[in-house]
């Protein structure tokens, strides 16, 4: 297998070594290639993939280019996993939204939208690139967010093997092995809705192949104050979590308490892409000056793990994400969904996880063609959505909400449409007013017009 990493730079691309590392056997990977735009970044970030691979005893070969169809060449499957504007480009974002009085964060709101019209053309070029060169049914895997509106562009365009990974779907399911110790594959999640818009209604001990029967064990662990103590279900209001009575996507944090959000973060010095700005290009700085393996691969653990504790600092209060540490050798995080899938696909190993794809019935309400997020089995023949059925009419409601504004916010990057753009602002659930809206959105267009090109 050629398996060729787009964004290869990216500071999330060490932590997928350690993964492809253990499941390069089972997928028979002959060449790993990193590619990146950047070449400064590649070498010092690419290095340290290579560098780790290396110690750990890899024997793959290791590829470091610049050259994107050479990347993409025959590859078996692409991971995407881009920042076009780069961390600055996420600053800006987060920092315009603030002024203008609206929630900044890069997946969630008008910040979304910025980060999709920058991302989505970009990552659409690359998976049209895989349909050209890339061997014949190679998938693509996305990362890049906003992962579950860049999905839908790609859709929309005409992309088929395309899917967006996002290790929020699974959050229920790791949440549940953590705390009752015991593995994940015994466990089977039944979780529904949009990218960072999702509920996880069931967690099921060893079910039957069709995900039934099996030991229920999330509505006791919901009342269970010691479980939702070292989750994120704590950042949730009491009378909330009774209401919804589901393992809630922590930015549905967002939505559900909007105002004590904004309040947290408007007047913050430093906005939480401006950390991740100042953080990265820490880590660039002394991974140039470092001597040796070991001090970069310590560089880079030590401000990944000040980033991380920096994830949603303002809601989490006491909860810690590493009090609960994984079962065994179960993995979790982007690396894993991602590498699972290819897997699966490779080896006919059948593969239970949450994915963002087309609904095809799965969630009664929505539209064949609407990118949702939803539990997938996955094998040889490829991604299908388990059935979810009828949910909760307030959940369906707040879907509904969100995917207009997706839907619309596709078709205006898809056309470069400033009146589009402005119409998808305006329906989104955060924001709701047309005159804001214009603001953002000619604020947005001035700022990226290198990276955006002209919108009309």
């Amino acid at each position: 297998m050629k398996l060729t990493i787009i964004g290869g730079g990216s500071v999330r691309t060490p932590r997928l070594i350690p993964t492809l590392i253990k499941r390069a056997a089972a997928l028979d990977l002959q060449e790993l290639w990193l590619m990146d735009i950047q070449a400064e970044k590649l070498e010092l970030i690419g290095g340290l993939c290579q560098a780790m691979a290396e110690e750990q005893g890899a024997t793959f070969k290791f590829v470091l280019s610049t050259d994107a169809k050479e990347a993409i060449t025959d590859a078996d499957h692409v991971v995407t996993s881009i920042r076009p504007a780069y961390e600055k480009g996420r600053a800006v974002d987060e920092r315009i939204c603030f002024n203008h009085g609206v929630l900044g964060q890069e997946t969630t709101g008008a910040a979304g939208f910025a980060m999709a019209m920058r991302s989505a053309p970009a990552i659409l070029e690359y998976a049209r690139m895989v349909e050209q060169y890339a061997k014949p049914n190679a998938w693509v895997f996305n990362f890049t967010n906003p992962a579950g509106l860049v999905a839908q562009v790609l859709h929309d365009a005409g992309i088929e093997r395309v899917v967006g990974i996002c290790d929020s779907a699974n959050k229920a399911q790791h949440a549940v092995s953590r705390f009752m110790q015991i593995p994940m594959k015994r466990l089977h999640h039944e979780v529904y809705g949009l990218n960072h818009l999702s509920w996880t209604r069931s967690v099921r001990i060893d079910p039957d192949s069709d995900g039934q029967n099996g030991e229920e064990v999330l509505p006791g662990l919901l009342q269970n104050d010691d479980f939702v103590a070292k989750t994120h279900m704590q950042m949730f209001a009491d009378g909330l979590r009774d209401w919804q009575a589901t393992f809630m996507n922590e930015y549905l944090h967002y939505y559900y308490h909007r105002d004590e959000v904004l309040a947290s973060l408007i007047h913050k010095e430093e906005s939480r892409g401006e950390q991740v700005l100042r953080l990265t290009n820490d880590m660039l700085e002394k991974l140039k000056s470092a001597q040796t393996v070991d001090e970069r691969i310590q560089i880079y653990r030590s401000i990944m793990a000040e980033r991380s504790k920096s994830y949603m600092a303002h809601a989490r209060g006491g909860a810690d994400r590493k009090k609960m540490k994984p079962v065994g050798d179960d993995e979790e995080g982007y690396a894993a969904v991602a590498l699972g899938c290819i897997e699966a696909i490779a080896t006919n190993r059948l593969l239970y996880t949450g994915l963002n794809v087309p609904n095809n019935g799965a969630i009664n309400g929505m539209e064949d063609d609407d990118i949702v997020e939803v539990a997938c089995w996955v094998d040889s023949s490829g991604i299908r959505p388990i059935q979810i059925g009828t949910i909760p009419e307030n959940q369906l409601q707040m879907m509904h909400d969100v995917k207009q504004y997706e839907r619309l916010a596709s078709q205006a990057i898809l056309t470069k449409s400033r009146a589009t753009a402005i119409q998808a602002i305006t329906v989104h659930p955060l924001v709701g007013s047309y005159p804001l809206a214009e603001k953002l959105v000619d604020a947005f267009i001035d700022a990226h017009q290198e990276w955006i090109g002209t919108w009309q």
